[in-house]
């Protein structure tokens, strides 16, 4: 089969290749998925898992990509819930050989059904963002109805998910993000937009809940803004000591977090998908050959890039 491949971490996304690697066997309680469509994350070629297995033996050459779509292609002994031929989509373990390939291997338990009427590259665009924005915000945030939320980042893949589960649950919500983010933040649903690159967030009113994305000053400043009892959520790591410039927090909660591959509230998402109450943030949809080209382009880019293996 096809696969990109990951051999040198200090190269970062040019160190990835194209070339024919084995096609994988489905080990105890595993499915091998045909890949239609996947996605690539782009910090995790940073991640420890990405070189190295859960005993700190190195890896490599390991395969990127841990979100996809597509079709089941083989059963591994004790694998129940799912059959073969049938649509699927979910996240797969970080230490193992990822979704940028033709085929890969994935633990039964980590995916959910792919409806019909679901093309394969809106599930792979659904997977990561919808759960690291379902599990922030719900989770660990203990999102209510009725409560005021500020989502760092609202025009971006994860961000934008954020504002329309935030929106979708009865939330009022305040995005954040550059200047020329702002139309885009407010069309996923944000209700305020506050521009980071000309104003500052001393002029929110509190709010009970903070997703971020972004971390470094931004994270720290925003704990000024969480009213008592409140939380900040992040996907940034720890939010580190603070400066004398910080507001200090004030009975609040910070969860810093790394999205699990627990495919529970995919069938929810999906369905408000369906429904017209969601929607991904695709930007590009490039095939397997063409991935290498797409990782490397100068531009910064907007939304998701979408991996299509199969034509």
């Amino acid at each position: 089969m096809k696969a990109l491949v990951a051999t040198d971490q200090s190269a970062g996304t040019a160190g990835i290749k194209l070339v024919d690697r084995p096609e994988p066997h489905a080990g105890i309680n595993d499915v091998v998925v045909q890949v239609h469509a996947s996605g690539f994350t782009g910090d995790e070629l940073t991640w420890p898992a990405t070189w190295v297995d859960r005993a700190g033996r190195n890896r490599t050459p390991s395969i990127p990509g841990h979100e996809l779509a597509g079709v089941v292609a083989a059963l591994g002994y004790g694998t129940t819930g799912l059959s073969l031929g049938q649509r699927v989509f979910g996240l797969t373990d970080w230490y193992r050989d990822g979704t940028l390939a033709e085929y890969v291997a994935v633990e039964a338990r980590n995916l959910a059904p792919l409806p019909g009427d679901v093309d394969f590259s809106t599930g792979a665009a659904l997977v990561m963002s919808g759960l690291t924005a379902w599990q922030g915000l719900f989770d660990h945030g203990r999102l209510q109805a009725g409560q005021r939320v500020l989502v760092h980042g609202a025009a971006g893949v994860v961000g934008s998910m954020a504002v329309q589960l935030a929106r979708e649950a009865g939330a009022y919500v305040i995005g954040t993000g550059r200047a020329g983010s702002r139309q885009a933040a407010l069309d996923f649903g944000a209700q305020e937009f506050v521009d980071l690159e000309n104003n500052t967030l001393d002029d929110i009113a509190k709010v009970d809940l903070v997703f971020d994305v972004i971390g470094g000053d931004i994270a720290k400043r925003s704990l000024g803004v969480i009213r008592p009892e409140g939380t900040f959520v992040t996907i940034t790591g720890p939010i580190g000591p603070l400066d004398h410039t910080a507001a200090r927090p004030e009975n609040i909660r910070t969860i810093d977090f790394v999205v699990e591959p627990n495919p529970a509230p995919l069938p929810k998402l999906v369905q408000q998908l369906r429904h017209g109450r969601l929607r991904t943030n695709i930007r590009t949809v490039v095939s397997l050959d063409d991935a290498v080209a797409a990782f490397n382009r100068t531009e910064r880019t907007k939304g998701k890039t979408i991996i299509r293996p199969q034509s």
